[in-house]
């Protein structure tokens, strides 16, 4: 990634979106098809970039963004079950900085001093599938997968065949909850994975590439006899929805896990500080190649249920745990090839194409070069040796050339300035504001070029998106080529248009279809005819607008309609409309004007008219919540001494209610803390409700 210092707003805003494409392609090859195509490791990397990315640029940090998001919609070939408590992921932290970072977020947001310890409970991470399984009165009733944090997949029968899971509580001193919900991680130990792989290899089957992939792919078998041949394994570490809750600390509650019959990782412990916690990730580190099951790192949770329940949770994660990571690795190798990819904005991305290297027993050929003053500022050129790393996220990066290796005939990488799919000009664009030139080149091509067309489509089927069954990327590809599909509004008229008298292309007659497989596709599309506010939005492939901003903005305009003929009024950035948007919690400047420069377009108009022609926008259902401010819009302002602010936001977004930042006639409470200033006033002459912090409290319950 370019040096982020020196990175303008524009640079910042295509090597964002270049990230978000790529960790969210990795993701659909993680947990839909249990196949990664790159190792843990890199797949961190491309995260952690993003992270520092949005850290230098708040106004990307959007919640549509992978650091805000997690996982996939579930697959088809299971029932789907709905998380009551959404099972979430960790954020990640790669050195001992980075943790005590990490406990310095806690102190602030929940106001300790430094003379009070806060505990941490330490425990392995384990390389394996995360599964919720729920009991009632001690009985197992029901299991499922991760999904998308919010819906998962229904493997019940497939987990009954866990060696150690117990099907009821053992042990227990006092009768079990009514409902508890264990949570945890179904694993394969190294040796049954080379037991499993040397009968595949005798009986032709498929070669697992780690005990991850294995245990993934045995859990989520259609034939839940496959999945019991297989000796998959079960630690317990958490739980989501409960009656009750067997303990004030996380190391009580798993001591009852123990007690019930659940395997807990004997390497867990508890930390009595920060410091402790760093020793305990050595020592397992340590351990880490004598263990019989994969781990990538340590995840420490602060023990105290009280204050692990007043941290909460940001979209995609919980505050009070995190992830500490096992370190990159390195390699050299050499760099055969550069590549162009152009993404959907047209932006063209160079790709570094490697001699296949081993790095930490995964091989990788393909390194990320971001843009073009990433490849100028490194003096990367084809046939250098490199090192490269691969560490967290996704693609590995070149870390360094080697120049007492180059050879002598080498010459500077010459960037193109025609895009390669199209011919059209490459061109950087100069900021109005600073004067400089982009980073980023695009082709100017728009809409005659393809690459820029089809990404567009393949990001309106993907599966955050329509997520039509059936319908990927390679065959719109192929459509697109053909002239069969151009735009949205044609994946629906497709069926009409296949079946029109005198057509010579018709689907049933292409390789690899036929009268059932055409049939089947066409009854995918019409499932999605009706499509929910939120995955529409996302849909339309508007810049900046990921699943998390498309839901802000599906839960404050509530229906299409509204949200577009809102957006579609808004002149140069100004008026009531455009305020309105700005006033969204989580929307800045950046997303605002993506969103209404898109609603102004007519020929972005033109392509609703003919989509909304075939399909139907649901309105946003907000969640029920069982809550005096859900659907409420709050304002906090002054000096709050109860919480602080930012525990004050997070309680009440938790609670239903909206967050803004700006007095309106629209708002419903203004909470009012010491020196509060301008917005009272405002407040009192629109008659806000002034509350101060005690009797928000009271009001939320709390």
């Amino acid at each position: 990634m370019a040096d982020l210092k020196n990175m303008t707003s524009e640079e910042a805003k295509e090597v964002h979106l270049t990230l978000v494409d790529t960790i969210r392609k990795h993701d659909e090859s993680y947990y839909r098809e249990d196949d990664p195509a790159i190792p843990d490791a890199e797949y961190d990397e491309l995260r952690k970039q993003l992270l520092e990315l949005e850290a230098r640029f708040p106004e990307l940090v959007t919640p549509d963004s992978p650091s805000q998001s997690l996982g996939v919609a579930p697959a088809k070939g299971f029932g789907k079950v709905k998380h009551k408590v959404s099972m979430l992921s960790l954020d990640n932290a790669f050195s001992n900085d980075e943790l005590r970072e990490f406990e310095g977020r806690i102190r602030r947001f929940l106001g300790l001093g430094p003379a009070e310890e806060v505990a941490f409970f330490a425990e392995p991470k384990i390389d394996g599938l995360s599964a919720s399984l729920r009991y009632k009165k001690g009985r197992f009733i029901q299991g499922a997968t991760r999904g998308d944090g919010q819906v998962g997949e229904d493997i019940t029968a497939n987990l009954r065949g866990v060696t150690d899971l117990p099907l009821e509580f053992a042990g227990a001193k006092a009768p079990p909850p009514d409902l508890f919900e264990i949570r945890g991680e179904v694993y394969m130990s190294k040796a049954d994975f080379l037991e499993l792989n040397k009968a595949q290899a005798e009986s032709g089957g498929k070669i697992f590439a780690n005990p991850r992939n294995a245990a993934a792919g045995s859990l989520r078998q259609l034939d839940h006899s496959i999945t019991a041949s297989r000796k998959l394994r079960f630690f317990a570490y958490a739980w989501g929805e409960a009656s009750s809750v067997p303990g004030q600390t996380q190391a009580e509650v798993l001591a009852a896990f123990k007690n019930w019959g659940f395997s807990v990782n004997p390497l867990s412990e508890v930390c009595a500080n920060m410091e402790e916690a760093i020793d305990a990730y050595r020592k397992i580190e340590e351990l880490r190649a004598e263990l019989d099951y994969d781990i990538d790192g340590v995840v420490f949770k602060v023990n105290r249920l009280e204050w692990q329940s007043r941290l909460g949770f940001v979209s995609r994660s919980p505050r009070w745990a995190i992830a500490h990571k096992f370190p990159a690795e390195r390699a050299t190798t050499i760099i055969e090839d550069i590549e162009i990819q152009v993404g959907r904005t047209g932006a063209l991305t160079p790709v570094a194409r490697l001699h296949p290297v081993t790095v930490g027993g995964v091989v990788v050929s393909n390194a990320t070069l971001h843009n073009e003053d990433e490849i100028i500022r490194k003096d990367i050129r084809i046939g250098d040796t490199v090192v490269v790393q691969r560490a967290g996220d996704v693609i590995p990066q070149v870390v360094e050339v080697n120049l007492e290796k180059r050879p002598k005939d080498s010459a500077p990488y010459e960037f193109p300035t025609r895009c390669p799919i199209c011919g059209s000009h490459a061109v950087k664009e100069v900021n109005e504001t600073t004067g400089k030139e982009d980073a980023v080149r695009r082709c100017t091509g728009g809409l005659i070029c393809r690459a820029q067309a089809v990404e567009r489509l393949k990001h309106f089927i993907s599966r955050n998106a329509l997520d039509i069954e059936g319908l990927g990327a390679k065959l719109i590809e192929s459509f697109y080529q053909d002239g069969l599909i151009k735009t949205p509004a044609d994946i629906f008229t497709l069926e009409k248009r296949d079946a029109e008298p005198g057509n010579l292309q018709r689907i049933k007659n292409r390789e690899g279809f036929g009268e059932k497989a055409t049939r089947n596709l066409f009854d995918a599309i019409d499932d999605k005819r009706e499509v929910p506010l939120d995955r529409f939005v996302y849909a339309l492939g508007i810049r900046h607008i990921g699943q998390g901003n498309a839901r802000l903005l599906a839960r404050n305009y509530l229906s299409f309609d509204k949200l577009r003929s809102s957006l579609s009024d808004t002149s140069d950035n100004a008026g009531d409309a455009y305020a309105e948007l700005l006033d969204i919690d989580g929307i800045g400047a950046a997303v605002a004007d993506a969103v209404t420069e898109f609603f102004r377009e007519d020929r972005n108009q033109e392509m609703l008219d003919d989509l909304l022609a075939e399909v139907t926008v649901t309105d946003f259902d907000p969640p029920a919540q069982d809550s005096a401010v859900a659907g409420k819009t709050v304002v906090f302002t002054g000096t709050l001494e109860l919480m602080t602010r930012q525990e004050m936001k997070a309680k009440a977004e938790g609670l239903g209610a909206k967050v803004s930042g700006s007095i309106s006639a629209k708002t419903d409470y203004l909470v009012a803390g010491a020196n509060a200033g301008s917005k009272l006033k405002k407040a009192k002459d629109l008659d806000v409700t002034v509350l101060n912090e005690q009797e928000w409290l009271d009001l939320i319950g709390n």
